[in-house]
């Protein structure tokens, strides 16, 4: 009943399409068609789309994303500039209108009030906000934001970073990168954005065809699709998608969505190409991990909905976002619970039975949610209020979570996650929302794959267990399987090795990619399976699989992929440079540099990422080795210490600090620093080897000895720690110890380079 309602409301659609459509080629008829269409499409502009498609443009017209960006008039900006001011941060911001222009009076680069006339609007409901133009191709977007639900201001730092005070110099203010237009939120705001970053000037020509989120923005140039409709009807061909560089009917859910994706997730970017069928051709998404959703899937930062969805039953069941959403006004279909019936039996689900509230306009008191929204009585028995439960982003803006998952106050208690009863009703404990659930629906619970999670970063059998489990279940949505695979690599590398290496082969993008970038490469076998990558269809393997042969000595890759990883390295390049307007992009740049060994390069945009980001401490680190390898001591160590004064926690670069100090023959010291990373960093063998070591130069053997055994302990299958040992007891005359670790070599090793002088040992 349910699939024959779904078939009918697509017929009835398909119905529509075609009343429509038979009409339109007596309008366009009169036009020539004789150009070929395997020219290169162009974009051409939503007018050219209006004469065929009226109905659908007028849909769109004012809607998200016709108002997505603009250019700032009398109609387009929604803030009050009669002479209106905000305070923040002990300074009287100031937003009026001078000469017919929009201007504000606000803190700027220096940290001194400037005055600054607005460009555009950005966004339109739930708040809108503005953009400045600056020096070298920049536009920034004002803090300084109009909350178009409520109508007033309101400054965006004490929203998104409530407990600081961003001043100028900080990576956060409005005038640097973390609020720049161009690289943060441009391509998904206009049409056909190009952004135009040049790398060596650091500075952009960024242009668009259409200011706002236009038809071309996501069905591709129409070019070919004007030619094609030119052609009388029975010249055209049937088989070229009508011209049009994307597909957007006739496809599984799995494309629909990822036709969406683009702008609707949190994700890495290679370039401004978007047009592809595959995602990772342009995009890197963000799995449903840690800092941006909760153990569970839960959404916590933003995560633009794609990570959500693709998470939930809907998305396995086929369900596409125009099944809610009407794609061309961005509206839901109903905003009540029709828009689930749809598909859910209401006679099942929009019943008493199964919400257990009370309906519209039957006696109760209001509740007041953990973020402080009133829910009335009858807000309960809404489908989504439960199974998407919302938060605030930016301020006013209220995102539903696309998951789709059933409350479970049960996980409250055991992984510390929310659930939609305790966010709507605040005042009442976790185990009385889990008492009514079990009294609702019985106390028996599905596996939920956070609890796998959680445990994996323990590092125990079972996490391992429950993440091959996960991988191993196709039940399980990709996304969620690429997560497994990621934790694996993360805490299970070694004994994940098979696992990661059948997966790079998976059919799926997720799956695929995140099992090559969780892998290491650390021996022969996993050197050839990135190798093979080299050919990868998709633009982010090929450009992963270069990232992981930069990091290896070049003498190892044969012959015959030297072509192939040329090629890749330049695309690697290439995503870099697309990315080196951020701080972090140019760290990245400058490690390719490093490994490629072009050291001048790599200093300059080590730099340059710190000057940008001073925040970014990692950056001192590796400068600080190329500077030590440079023969420029004193920088080198000037960079570790300002390091670890800012980190002190960092077990690893305590250990490259104190390696530092024993170049420097400062032994001592070098000791204090090697103690100290053996407590910050108790599973690193290698630490403790190099104390073993210190204390050998010392004539300690009792503590050689100990730090020694602590680093077989911790890895056991590396013969070198073994083979350190027999050492020190030949040193240190100590005949049945060395015989012992003697034959321990030879059981374990069997193979060993050394075997026959090692047996001479125990004869």
């Amino acid at each position: 009943m349910e699939n024959r309602k779904k078939i009918e409301r697509i017929s009835l659609i398909a119905l529509l399409v075609t009343i429509i459509t038979i009409p339109l080629y007596t309008v366009i008829r009169t036009y020539q068609g004789t150009e070929p269409l395997n020219e290169e499409a162009q974009f051409v502009g939503k007018e050219t789309c209006k004469e065929c498609h009226l109905n659908e443009y007028n849909s769109w017209v004012g809607s998200d994303h016709d108002k997505a960006m603009q250019h700032v008039n009398d109609s387009t900006v929604l803030g009050d500039f009669n002479n209106q001011t905000l305070e923040y941060n002990g300074m009287t911001h100031k937003m009026y209108k001078k000469d017919g222009k929009f201007m504000v009076y606000t803190d700027g680069e220096s940290g001194e009030m400037e005055e600054f006339e607005i460009k555009y609007t950005f966004g339109y409901y739930p708040l809108q906000q503005y953009l400045i133009e600056f020096s070298r191709g920049r536009l920034q977007c004002l803090p300084i934001t109009w909350d178009s639900k409520n109508n007033k201001w309101y400054h965006m730092a004490t929203e998104v970073y409530p407990t600081e005070m961003i001043e100028s110099t900080n990576w956060l203010h409005w005038t640097n990168q973390a609020q720049n237009w161009n690289g943060m939120c441009a391509d998904c705001h206009s049409t056909n954005l190009v952004k135009g970053y040049d790398v060596e000037s650091d500075s952009y020509n960024t242009t668009w065809s259409e200011i706002n989120v236009s038809c071309e923005a996501c069905h591709g140039p129409a070019s070919n699709h004007l030619k094609w409709a030119a052609k009388a009807e029975y010249a055209r061909d049937t088989d070229n998608n009508y011209g049009l560089v994307l597909k957007t009917s006739g496809i599984d859910n799995k494309e629909y969505v990822d036709l969406c994706m683009r702008c609707h997730t949190r994700r890495g970017s290679m370039s401004d190409f978007h047009h592809s069928a595959d995602i990772y051709n342009h995009s890197i998404p963000n799995l449903p991990m840690p800092d941006n959703y909760h153990i569970d899937g839960q959404i916590l930062d933003e995560d633009y909905v794609y990570g959500s969805f693709t998470q939930s039953k809907m998305y396995m069941r086929d369900v596409k976002c125009n099944d809610c959403h009407d794609v061309h006004s961005t509206k839901r279909h109903f905003e009540d619970n029709r828009l689930c019936t749809q598909c859910h039996r209401a006679d099942d689900y929009d019943t008493y039975n199964h919400h257990f509230h009370k309906g519209y306009g039957e006696s109760g008191e209001a509740v007041i949610a953990d973020d402080g929204v009133k829910f009335e009585v009858g807000e309960g028995t809404r489908c989504i209020n439960c199974h998407m439960p919302a938060k605030f982003y930016m301020g006013p803006d209220y995102r539903n979570d696309h998951s789709f998952r059933v409350p479970r106050p049960d996980l409250t208690k055991t992984l510390g996650t929310p659930n939609a009863c305790n966010q709507c009703h605040a005042d009442k404990s976790t185990q009385w929302a889990m008492d009514n659930v079990d009294k609702w629906h019985g106390t028996s619970k599905k596996s939920q794959y956070g609890e796998a999670f959680k445990e994996a970063l323990t590092g125990s059998d079972a996490g391992y267990e429950g993440l091959v489990n996960i991988y191993n279940d196709e039940v399980y949505p990709e996304i969620v399987r690429a997560t497994a695979i990621s934790y694996m690599g993360r805490h299970y590398q070694t004994r994940s090795k098979e696992i990661l290496y059948q997966a790079m082969n998976d059919f799926n993008g997720h799956i695929r990619y995140n099992a090559l970038q969780a892998l290491m490469v650390d021996d022969e076998k996993s050197l050839d399976k990135v190798l093979d990558k080299l050919s990868d269809p998709t633009r982010a393997m090929r450009i992963e699989a270069a990232t992981k042969l930069n990091n290896v000595s070049q003498d190892q890759i044969p012959a015959k992929y030297k072509k192939q990883f040329a090629k890749a390295n330049k695309d690697y390049k290439a995503a870099l440079e697309y990315s080196a307007d951020f701080p972090s992009g140019k760290f990245n740049l400058a490690n390719f540099y490093y490994n490629t060994n072009n050291v001048q390069q790599a200093e300059k945009f080590y730099i340059r990422a710190l000057k940008q980001d001073p925040e970014l401490h990692a950056i001192k680190v590796n400068l600080a080795i190329l500077y030590n390898n440079k023969g420029e001591h004193n920088k080198a160590e000037k960079l570790l210490l300002d390091y670890l004064k800012h980190s002190p926690e960092d077990g690893s670069t305590t250990f490259t600090y104190a390696l530092f100090l024993s170049e420097r023959q400062r032994y001592d010291e070098s000791m204090t620093y090697l103690l100290k990373a053996a407590k910050l960093s108790p599973d690193n063998p290698r630490v403790m080897y190099n104390i073993a070591m210190m204390y050998d130069f010392k004539n300690e053997l009792a503590n050689a000895e100990k730090y020694l055994n602590k680093a077989i302990n911790i890895n056991p299958n590396d013969a070198n720690n073994y083979m350190a040992l027999l050492n020190l007891y030949m040193k240190n005359n100590k005949a049945d110890k060395t015989k012992a670790t003697a034959k321990t070599i030879l059981a374990k090793f069997p193979n060993i380079q050394d075997k026959a002088q090692i047996e001479a040992l125990i004869k």
